[in-house]
């Protein structure tokens, strides 16, 4: 079980017992990150919310039957990505992830662990206007993300935003650990550039 494993056995209890507030609260944090995992692989957000919804009905149809061999996330995504290639393959679109990426482009703005070396400047103090701007950087790193090619959307989302285990994602994407690693590097640089722009730009 994976390190969320204390908070999967309560939510999968909840889930077999058909409780409506377990499957409120996974449907919560997982939902967006299941539809925007479909659009990098199908690249069309109508479909993969469709593919989302299908998800759910066989995670509650399947729930009996989950072994805890992966964390609960990385079950729901296998389903997910599993039945979005098959949508994908029967639009007669390609599904391959693997961009073959090696570690030489790993750039110096990360450490072996995939962290910032320098974090990007952290507010010290809270006012109404920074929490102004900070919604609107959300909105612009939202934005960067949904603009990120689909290897590196997809890899960042399930390592950066569930938290799941590089072995797990390598699993579900079909993708080397090496690709994974710099994948999520290559994600986050990105999103560090958007930030170092919007700095910026208040500057001006």
């Amino acid at each position: 079980m994976s390190k969320h494993g204390d908070n999967d056995k309560l939510a999968i209890q909840g889930l077999i017992a058909g409780e409506r507030t377990a499957f409120e609260t996974v449907y919560r944090r997982h939902n967006g990150s299941m539809v925007r995992v479909a659009s990098a692989i199908l690249s069309n957000r109508a479909s993969a919310e469709e593919i989302a919804q299908e998800t759910w009905m066989a995670v509650l149809r399947k729930i009996g039957g989950f072994e805890g061999r992966s964390s609960l996330a990385g079950w729901i995504f296998t389903i997910l990505t599993n039945k979005a290639k098959t949508r994908a393959k029967r639009d007669g679109r390609s599904v391959s992830l693997d961009t073959s990426v090696n570690d030489d482009s790993i750039d110096d703005a990360f450490d072996g662990r995939g962290r910032w070396k320098d974090m990007p400047e952290i507010w010290d103090e809270i006012t109404p206007d920074r929490v102004v701007n900070g919604r609107q950087m959300l909105s612009h790193l939202s934005d960067a993300i949904e603009h990120l090619p689909p290897a590196q959307r997809a890899v960042l989302i399930l390592r950066g935003q569930q938290e799941l285990e590089a072995a797990e994602v390598c699993d579900i994407l079909g993708l080397s650990e090496g690709n994974v690693r710099v994948l999520l590097h290559r994600a986050r640089f990105s999103l560090r550039q958007t930030l170092d722009r919007i700095e910026r730009e208040k500057e001006i």
